[in-house]
């Protein structure tokens, strides 16, 4: 091993050195071959690791197996590299960092195979200060993916481009500093027969400062285009603009809070729309950051760049007409013709209620400055008196496509109308992922999964409790291999709409 001394300038003096396998850039890591001086030692602690259970984890950010908690394995490989890790090693890293590294044990064993992936992320939690994975592979190219990748970031501390990209490699250990910078990702495995099986880990001390997190601008809403019934008429299925028929799917969508409304769009309206959706050049843009999000939007502010149809099915989406029949959908109050719910009423008289209770209680109902109206009653107001408002994009998704929950989007969370209107999936599966899931804020609990269907207009009203993400498209998707109708892609119309 090389001198503390090299090491420790290349950590905190972010001064790369030829003589070793330490780097500054896009921020400071160790990399250690032939970490483990015994063969025998590693093949042993290999064959320890396997013989242990795993467990599928799967979540917005990731896909892989994990094994037991090792802090109390007992097995002689494991607690012998644990002991040697969290001992000696622990106290030589804290001398390098010139940083005391608590005794704290925090590691465990992952495998990832086909399709296993962790994406963007920074490591950062209280406590950890530098995080390690040894690796225990076999032959490894970078072609079967798995392999370490390293962000770049912009002036606002965000993730922009993989920088540096470090393939696995047996008894290889990766050692990086935690920091508002150290964004990094496992990238999908590709390899259909090889595992990626790393022990992975923090020695934890004092946190890094870190810069208040970026605010990303909202993104901007509208009020609806004046498109009179004409536009419906042109456009959507006949059976969905039947008064009796939009009754039931109210009934169905205020027991459910979502509905799937199956072959929504004319028969020859999807055809053309999906025809150009995948022959035309529209001009795609990928969005990021890759911490929050993977995928490619189109520009509709230049519609003479675009197919005059998938234009005109953009402008049904945002007209004032949609806007009343997707009241009639759900009983929301997108549109000023739809009538009021009794049950509001209701909850404003229950909430003024409270109110003047809790006034009573801490007997502030006549001090200076107070009002004899509940927030919840002028809230509620303001909701009669504000414009109904949407925003939306149109998406095409194909392998390595995403969306994270994220701290911004639990803290603008607020109730929501979405809509999802997909185009060229009808080959897909739910394998693929590019699925939309709902879940509850902060807790694992998913509460509902939507799979992209063909011309099939899907509505989920969500509170600002619930958050949702696209899961990573993978790499089992279709290609457009020779003889294959299937498309690498698809596409949807995506919305969402405020009261």
């Amino acid at each position: 091993c090389r001198s503390s001394v090299t090491i420790k300038s290349v950590f905190l003096e972010r001064t790369p050195t030829g003589d070793l396998e330490l780097d500054c850039h896009p921020f400071p890591h160790c990399v250690i071959k032939n970490f483990l001086g015994s063969d025998t030692f590693v093949e042993n602690l290999q064959r320890e690791l396997l013989g242990l259970n795993f467990h599928e984890k799967s979540n917005d950010l990731y896909k892989f197996k994990q094994s037991d908690d090792l802090r109390k394995r007992t097995e002689p490989h494991i607690a012998g590299l644990r002991a040697a890790l969290f001992g000696p090693f622990r106290s030589w890293l804290g001398d390098v960092l010139g940083v005391k590294l608590e005794p704290t044990v925090d590691i465990s064993c992952a495998k990832y195979e086909y399709t296993d992936v962790l994406l963007c992320h920074d490591d950062e939690l209280e406590g950890r200060r530098v995080a390690f994975i040894l690796y225990l592979v076999p032959p490894w190219q970078s072609s079967d993916g798995g392999t370490l990748d390293l962000y770049a970031t912009d002036g606002n501390f965000q993730p922009q481009s993989i920088s540096k990209s470090l393939v696995p490699s047996w008894n290889t250990l990766v050692l990086f500093e935690v920091s508002p910078v150290s964004f990094h990702q496992v990238s999908e495995v590709l390899s259909q027969d090889k595992c990626r099986l790393s022990l992975s880990g923090w020695f934890h001390g004092p946190s890094l400062e870190r810069p208040p997190r970026h605010v990303e601008p909202p993104v901007p809403r509208s009020p609806h285009l004046p498109r009179d019934e004409t536009l419906l008429l042109e456009w959507v299925n006949p059976i969905y603009l039947d008064i009796s028929y939009q009754e039931q799917i109210q009934e169905e969508f205020e027991d459910s809070s979502e509905i799937q409304l199956k072959d929504f769009l004319k028969e020859e309206k999807f055809r053309e729309v999906g025809e150009a959706l995948r022959l035309s050049q529209i001009q795609w843009t990928r969005r990021g950051p890759p911490n929050k999000r993977c995928y490619e939007v189109a520009s509709l502010d230049m519609p003479h760049d675009m197919p005059q149809c998938v234009s005109a099915c953009w402008e049904l989406l945002r007209s004032e007409s949609f806007f009343l029949l997707l009241s009639n959908f759900t009983g929301l109050r997108l549109h000023y013709l739809c009538p009021a719910d009794d049950d509001d009423d209701d909850d404003e008289n229950k909430n003024e209620e409270k109110e003047k209770e809790e006034q009573q209680n801490t007997g502030d109902e006549d001090a200076p400055g107070s009002s004899t109206e509940s927030p919840s009653a002028n809230a509620n107001r303001d909701k009669e008196l504000s414009t109904p408002v949407c925003c939306g994009e149109l998406r095409r998704w194909s392998h390595g496509g995403y969306t994270l929950l994220h701290d911004g989007e639990a803290a603008r969370a607020e109730y929501a109308l979405d809509l999802v209107l997909p185009f060229g999936c009808a080959d897909w599966q739910t394998e693929f992922g590019g699925f939309t899931s709902y879940v509850a804020n902060e807790e694992d609990e998913e509460l509902l999964t939507v799979y992209p269907e063909d011309n099939s207009l899907a509505l989920v009203y969500r509170d600002k409790e619930t958050l949702k993400f696209v899961k990573h498209v993978n790499h089992k998707s279709p290609s457009d291999s020779a003889g294959s109708s299937t498309c690498r892609a698809f596409y949807d119309f995506s919305f969402v709409y405020y009261e």
